[in-house]
C-alpha cells in the first residue's frame, strides 16, 4: 500500500482504539458505578450512536465543503475535548452529555477518513477500504482490552486514556494529514443524501439494502459483547480484567488466523454467499454456547467461535457491496455498509438491555440465534433478479483479507 494509506490506517487504528476504551465499559459504568438499569444504559448508548449517525452525515458534507483535513481536525478536537472533560466530570448527566459529544465527534471523523483513503489511492479499488476496516477491528480489540485493564484500577483512568489516544491522533493528523489532502486533490462526494439521489441502478441498490438487512442483525447480536454481555460476566463474579482478555483473544485471532481463513475459503467455500452462510452458522453456535456459559472458560470458547464467524462475514459484505456498486458509486455503497454497523450499535444496546431486563440473558441469546435465520434469508434473496454479470465473481483473496 502507498505510504499515504498507511498513515490513514495508523490514524484509524489510533482513533478507534481511543473510542473503544469506552465501548464495552459504558454499560458497566452506567449500571454498576452510576446505579442505572440496563435499559437506561442502552438508551444512553443509543443516544451516542444517534449522534454518530448525525456526525457521519455532517462529516460527509463538511468533507465536500472544506476537505478532509479540516473535517478530521474538527472531529478530533470535539472528541478530545469531550474525553478529557469526562475524566474530570463524570456524574450521570455529565456523562450523558459528554457521550453525545464523543459520538458526534467520532461520527464526523470516520467518513472523512474513508473518503481520504479512497482519494489518495484511487487505483487501489476496495483495498484501501479493506485496510481501514482491518484497522478499525484492531483498534476495537486493543482499545477494549486496554480499557478493561484500566477500569480494573479506576474508571477515570479509562476516560483519561481515551483522551490521550485522541491527543495522539490529533498530533498525527496535524503533522501528516494536510499533506495527504494536498496529494489527493479535490475531495469526492461522499454525502449519503446527495449521492442517494443519483443511484443509477435500482436493482443493485435494492440488492444491497436486502443484504444489509441481514448484516444489521449480525451487528445487533455482535454489539451485545460490548454491552449486556460485559455486565453479565460481571454479575457472574468474573473479574473485569478477565473480560478484557476476551478482546485480546479476539484481536489476536483476527491478526494471526487470516492465513487459516484464507486457506479454508479457497479450498471449501466457493462464493461470497457461501462465505456468509458459514459465518452465520458459526455465529449461531457462538450464541448457543453463550446461553449455557457460567464460567470464564465458556466465554473464551464463545469468543473464539464468534471471532471466526466475524472473519467470514465482515469482509464478505463490503466485498459484495463493491461488486454491486455501479461505476463511480463504490464509496457510496461502502458508506451504506458502514452505516449499518452504526445502526446495529444504535439498536443493539437498547434491544439487548430491554430483553435482558425483562427476560434474562439466556432468552436474549436464544432470540439472537433465531434472528440469524433472517440473515440467512436475506443472504439467499439479495441477488434474485440480478444478472450474473452484474454481481460478478468473488475475489477469494480480497474477501478473506
Amino acid at each position: 500500500m502507498p505510504k499515504a494509506v498507511w498513515l490513514l490506517v495508523i490514524g484509524m487504528a489510533i482513533n478507534v482504539t481511543g473510542a473503544s476504551f469506552l465501548w464495552p465499559l459504558n454499560t458497566i459504568y452506567i449500571h454498576m458505578e452510576l446505579g442505572k438499569s440496563l435499559s437506561v444504559a442502552g438508551i444512553v448508548i443509543m443516544g451516542n450512536a444517534v449522534m454518530g449517525v448525525i456526525g457521519n452525515l455532517i462529516g460527509g458534507k463538511l468533507f465536500d465543503r472544506i476537505g478532509g483535513y479540516k473535517t478530521i481536525m474538527l472531529g478530533v478536537l470535539i472528541t478530545m475535548a469531550s474525553a478529557f472533560t469526562l475524566a474530570l466530570f463524570n456524574d450521570f448527566y455529565q456523562y450523558v452529555v459528554l457521550m453525545l459529544g464523543l459520538g458526534f465527534g467520532a461520527g464526523v471523523i470516520i467518513p472523512a477518513m474513508y473518503a481520504m483513503a479512497g482519494a489518495v489511492w484511487p487505483e487501489g479499488g476496495r483495498r484501501p477500504f479493506n485496510a481501514m476496516y482491518v484497522a478499525q477491528n484492531v483498534g476495537v480489540s486493543v482499545g477494549a482490552a486496554s480499557g478493561g485493564l484500566l477500569a480494573s484500577y479506576r474508571f477515570d483512568l479509562v476516560f483519561l486514556g481515551n483522551g490521550l489516544m485522541y491527543l495522539g491522533f490529533f498530533v498525527l493528523a496535524l503533522l501528516f494529514f494536510r499533506r495527504l489532502q494536498a496529494d489527493s486533490g479535490q475531495a469526492q462526494t461522499t454525502n449519503v443524501f446527495e449521492q442517494g439521489q443519483e443511484v443509477e441502478n435500482k436493482k443493485r441498490f435494492k440488492a444491497l439494502l436486502i443484504l444489509c438487512a441481514g448484516f444489521l442483525i449480525c451487528w445487533v447480536a455482535y454489539v451485545q459483547w460490548q454491552t449486556t454481555i460485559s455486565v453479565h460476566i460481571q454479575n457472574l463474579g468474573i473479574p473485569l480484567t478477565h473480560y478484557s482478555i476476551l478482546w485480546t483473544i479476539n484481536g489476536a485471532i483476527i491478526v494471526f488466523c487470516q492465513p487459516l481463513i484464507k486457506y479454508f475459503i479457497e479450498k471449501w467455500v466457493h462464493s461470497l454467499k457461501a462465505q456468509i452462510y458459514v459465518g452465520l452458522v458459526i455465529f449461531m453456535v457462538a450464541y448457543v454456547v453463550l446461553s449455557q456459559a457460567d464460567v470464564f472458560t465458556a466465554f473464551i470458547v464463545a469468543m473464539v467461535i464468534l471471532t471466526f464467524g466475524e472473519m467470514f462475514v465482515w469482509p464478505a459484505v463490503p466485498t459484495i457491496a463493491h461488486q454491486l456498486a455501479p461505476e463511480g458509486k463504490a464509496g457510496f455503497y461502502q458508506g451504506i455498509v458502514n452505516s449499518i454497523g452504526t445502526g446495529g450499535r444504535l439498536i443493539g444496546p437498547f434491544f439487548g438491555g430491554v430483553m435482558a431486563d425483562l427476560f434474562g440473558m439466556s432468552v436474549l441469546f436464544y432470540v439472537l440465534v433465531v434472528l440469524f435465520l433472517i440473515s440467512f434469508v436475506t443472504t439467499a434473496l439479495y441477488d434474485r433478479g440480478l444478472k450474473e454479470k452484474e454481481v460478478g465473481q468473488r475475489n477469494m483473496e480480497s474477501s478473506a483479507s
